[in-house]
C-alpha cells in the first residue's frame, strides 16, 4: 500500500495537556496515512522530500470537536431564546422536528446544516437527528460526503412527547432503531451510528431496557442529556422514584458508560453521587455553556469536573445554543465560569483559555480515540486559520493571536480543513 505523507507549515498551536497551549512559530506538522507523526521546528532529514503545504504566517490548530449538537434544530437557531427548557421544547423544538417526516423539508434543512458544519472549524461531532429513519439516513448520507468523522443518532422517544413525535410503543421504537442500525451497516466510512434516547422523561423503562439490549448487541456508544434543568430533574424524580439521582435512571439499565462510551450533555446540577458515578464509568460530559445560559438552566461547575479529572468536552447544543462555533463555546466556557465564580461559588476558580482550548480539542476528541492534538500517533485533524483581517498595532504572540481568534473571529477565517488526514477544502489551492 502506497504511503500518503505530507507536512503543513505555519504557526502550530496544540495541547498536550489542559495547562498549556504549545506553539511552534514557523513550524511543521507531519501526517502519514492519516496519523500525525509529530511537530517540528525544522523538518527532520527523513522528511526532507515530503510534500509540504506552506501556509506562511497563518495558524494551524487541531480540528475542533463538538460533543453535542442537534442537526434538525439548526433552522431555528437564534429564535425563542427567552424560554426555559421544557417550554422551549414543547413550543418550538418538537414542532420543528415534526417537519423531518417530510423528506423534501429534511433535504433543504440538512443541506444547510451540513454545508455550514463543513465550513466551520469542527472536524468531529456527535449529532442528534430525529426519530424519523429516512431523514436520519439522509443526514448521514450528506455528512458522509463532507469527509468529517461524526456520530449520528436516530432519536428515541415513546412517552411524554407530542403524538407526532412519540413512537407507538417501546417495542416499535426499538425495532425501528435496529432496522436503522442494519441499514447503516457497511454504508459509511466516515459516519457512525450512536444510540440516542432523547432523555429520561421521553423514554419509558421498557424502551430503555430494549435500548440496553441493542447497545450490547451492536457495541454502540450512547448520547443523551443529564441534569440540565431543575424542573427536568424534579420530573425525572417523579418518573423514577426508585433512583437517588438523575444519572441512576440511566445507570439502572446499564446505559451510563458501563460497557460502551457515553456522552451526557450539560450536567449543570449533578450531585456528588452522580459525579462520582460518571467518573467511575468514564462518562464524557458535553459542557454546553451557551445553551445553559440561553435557556436559563444555570452554569455547570466545569471547574470542578476539570479538577476532578472527569472526561469533559464542549458542545454547541444547536439550537438551544445559537452558534455552531466551538470557538464560541470555548469563550463562553471561560465567561460563564467567571460568572459562577463571582456570583455563586468562589471556591471554583474561572476556567483559563488554555483549559477551554483543551476541552474543545483534545478533551472532547478523546471520545473518538486519539483525536484533538498534534502529538505523535494522533489521528490527523487540522484547521488553518488566517487572522490577517484582524488589524492590530501591537506585536502579538502566536498564543495571543489564537486567543483573539477564539473570542473575535469564530469560524470566519478558515483557510483549510483536514480530517483523518484528508483535505476537506483548501482555499489557497
Amino acid at each position: 500500500m502506497e504511503k500518503k505523507i505530507f507536512a503543513l507549515k505555519g504557526n502550530i498551536c496544540f495541547s498536550r495537556d489542559k495547562h498549556d497551549i504549545e506553539t511552534i512559530p514557523n513550524g511543521y506538522v507531519v501526517c502519514e496515512n492519516g496519523i500525525c507523526q509529530g511537530t517540528f521546528s525544522k523538518l527532520p532529514e527523513r522528511y526532507q522530500e515530503t510534500p509540504c503545504l506552506d501556509y506562511g504566517d497563518q495558524l494551524i490548530i487541531p480540528g475542533l470537536v463538538d460533543l453535542h449538537v442537534h442537526a434538525p434544530q439548526y433552522p431555528f437557531r437564534g429564535l425563542a431564546m427567552d424560554l426555559e427548557l421544557i417550554d422551549w421544547l414543547n413550543i418550538h423544538t418538537f414542532p420543528e422536528e415534526q417537519k423531518y417526516a417530510d423528506l423534501e423539508y429534511a433535504e433543504r434543512a440538512y443541506t444547510i446544516f451540513t454545508d455550514d458544519l463543513m465550513h466551520s472549524a469542527t472536524t468531529r461531532a456527535c449529532i442528534f437527528a430525529t426519530l424519523h429513519t429516512p431523514a436520519t439516513m439522509l443526514l448521514m448520507d450528506k455528512l458522509e460526503q463532507t469527509g468529517m468523522q461524526v456520530y449520528v443518532g436516530k432519536v428515541n422517544m415513546d412517552r411524554n412527547s407530542p403524538p407526532y413525535l412519540c413512537e407507538k410503543s417501546a417495542a416499535q421504537a426499538a425495532q425501528n432503531t435496529e432496522q436503522w442500525l442494519l441499514a447503516c451497516a457497511g454504508r459509511y466510512k466516515n459516519v457512525k451510528p450512536i444510540l440516542t434516547p432523547r432523555f429520561i422523561p421521553s423514554c419509558s423503562n421498557e424502551l430503555m431496557k430494549q435500548l440496553a439490549k441493542l447497545q450490547k448487541k451492536y457495541h454502540l456508544p450512547m448520547q443523551s442529556h443529564l441534569s440540565e434543568n431543575l424542573d427536568e430533574i424534579a420530573w425525572v424524580q417523579e418518573l423514577c422514584p426508585e433512583t437517588q439521582f438523575y444519572g441512576e435512571a440511566y445507570d439502572n439499565f446499564g446505559l451510563f458508560g458501563q460497557d460502551c462510551p457515553t456522552i451526557m450533555a450539560h450536567c449543570v446540577y449533578s450531585v456528588p453521587e452522580e459525579i462520582e458515578r460518571m467518573k467511575h464509568h468514564k462518562v464524557f460530559i458535553a459542557h454546553c455553556p451557551q445553551s445553559n445560559a440561553a435557556l436559563a438552566s444555570g452554569i455547570a461547575p466545569v471547574r470542578q469536573y476539570i479538577d476532578q479529572s472527569l472526561k469533559v468536552g464542549l458542545g454547541s447544543d444547536i439550537a438551544a445554543g445559537f452558534s455552531l462555533s466551538i470557538f464560541r463555546a470555548m469563550a463562553d466556557t471561560v465567561q460563564c465560569s467567571k460568572l459562577r465564580w463571582r456570583l455563586a461559588d468562589q471556591s471554583l476558580s474561572p476556567v483559563k483559555i488554555e483549559e477551554a482550548f483543551y476541552l474543545g480539542t483534545k478533551g472532547g476528541g478523546e471520545f473518538f480515540g486519539k483525536v484533538g492534538s498534534f502529538e505523535p500517533e494522533y489521528e490527523f485533524d487540522a484547521v488553518v486559520l488566517n487572522d490577517t483581517a484582524l488589524r492590530h498595532p501591537q506585536e502579538l504572540t502566536i498564543k495571543e493571536r489564537l486567543e483573539r481568534l477564539i473570542y473575535l473571529a469564530e469560524d470566519r477565517f478558515i483557510t483549510a480543513k483536514f480530517s483523518n488526514g484528508v483535505c476537506l477544502f483548501d482555499n489557497m489551492k
